[in-house]
């Protein structure tokens, strides 16, 4: 018991100094971009250097420190990936963390953490971020929990028990709307962005250091990988649904970025999460959805400036993935 709570609290400790190296980091980046981007306008010069600026909170789409489902030891997942698109990629400050629930993201603690980096002025260019990325709800249901939430396969009954599940559903709808009345009070505006993962095949397959999180609870209930792989797409089919209604309220400034079907089945590295290339897809979609966003003015002159460049040297204008035309506008992302 007592090395239990010691490895507890080592884990604690080693998140909190990864976030504080995270903060640190996206810190030093920000001084640079404003530091530049004030000489630029004071010297006259086009702003070159305006990325998005953005706030992730997140489960393991967001923060996968694996290649697949082993080695090297790096970040592969959404955010990672999201980072490499583009002449003028997103600047990201990311305090998402593998195995967070969405109750354990809109937590005290957390919440307080996210509140702390939103009122920080040394964060952001222009005082707030441009879009909020948020990934939640999978480890709410994924898991020996996920048990919880199916009919025991006697023959008569369907999989997915909608009683019981939309009583877990209704929980993570909670914490999406606690994000957006939390954001109401410290970030105005400021538009969140969420995806709806994709379906998995539930056959066990898992790195060695966690999971398997979906085919233990099937097995358990008696359901084939066949049966569970549609009693899964069920659930998630039902997850986007309840996001899809939060987006359909103009006040929530909520858009849902459509991820379901993205992935082929080699794209999978488990039960629960793509392989790097899986991965790409999802940020890819995220920075389709980022590219309906309005853009700030310093970032309009700075996609001006390198389309200008581009037509200039004789090569096509680039438009980086992620990014609006300079002339704005405001848009919703793509369904």
């Amino acid at each position: 018991m007592i090395d239990d709570v010691l490895v507890q609290d080592e884990v604690k400790r080693r998140i909190e100094r990864d976030i504080a190296q995270r903060l640190a980091i996206h810190k030093a980046t920000i001084g640079r971009l404003a530091t530049a981007q004030a000489s630029a306008r004071l010297l006259g010069a086009p702003v070159l250097n305006r990325p998005l600026v953005l706030l992730a909170q997140g489960d393991s789409w967001f923060d996968y420190p694996l290649t697949g489902n082993g080695l090297p030891l790096v970040d592969t997942d959404v955010i990672a990936q999201l980072r490499r698109i583009g002449p003028m990629p997103p600047t990201i400050l990311n305090l998402a963390h593998h195995g967070e629930a969405a109750v354990g993201m809109m937590s005290l603690e957390k919440q307080s953490r996210m509140i702390a980096a939103l009122s920080d002025p040394s964060n952001w260019i222009d005082g707030k971020p441009d879009a909020i990325l948020f990934s939640a709800g999978g480890n709410d249901i994924a898991g020996d929990q996920f048990c919880i939430f199916l009919d025991f396969n006697d023959g008569k009954t369907k999989g997915l028990n909608a009683q019981r599940f939309e009583g877990a559903l209704g929980m993570v709808e909670a914490c999406y709307r606690a994000l957006f009345a939390m954001r109401d009070r410290v970030a105005p505006g400021v538009p969140i962005l969420a995806h709806c993962y994709d379906f998995p095949i539930p056959n066990g397959a898992h790195p060695p250091c966690a999971g398997p999180w979906l085919k233990p609870s099937l097995d358990f209930c008696n359901w084939s990988t066949a049966a569970g792989t549609a009693i899964v797409k069920q659930a998630l089919v039902a997850f986007r649904a309840m996001l899809a209604r939060l987006a359909a309220e103009p006040a929530n400034l909520f858009h849902l970025v459509e991820t379901q079907g993205t992935l082929s089945a080699a794209e999978w590295a488990n039960e629960l999460h793509p392989n790097p290339a899986g991965f790409a897809r999802i940020a890819k979609a995220v920075a389709t959805a980022l590219d309906t966003l309005p853009q700030p003015p310093a970032r309009a002159e700075a996609l001006a400036a390198l389309a200008a460049s581009a037509e200039a040297s004789g090569a096509p204008p680039a438009k980086p993935a992620g990014a609006r035309a300079p002339s704005g506008g405001k848009g919703r992302p793509k369904r």
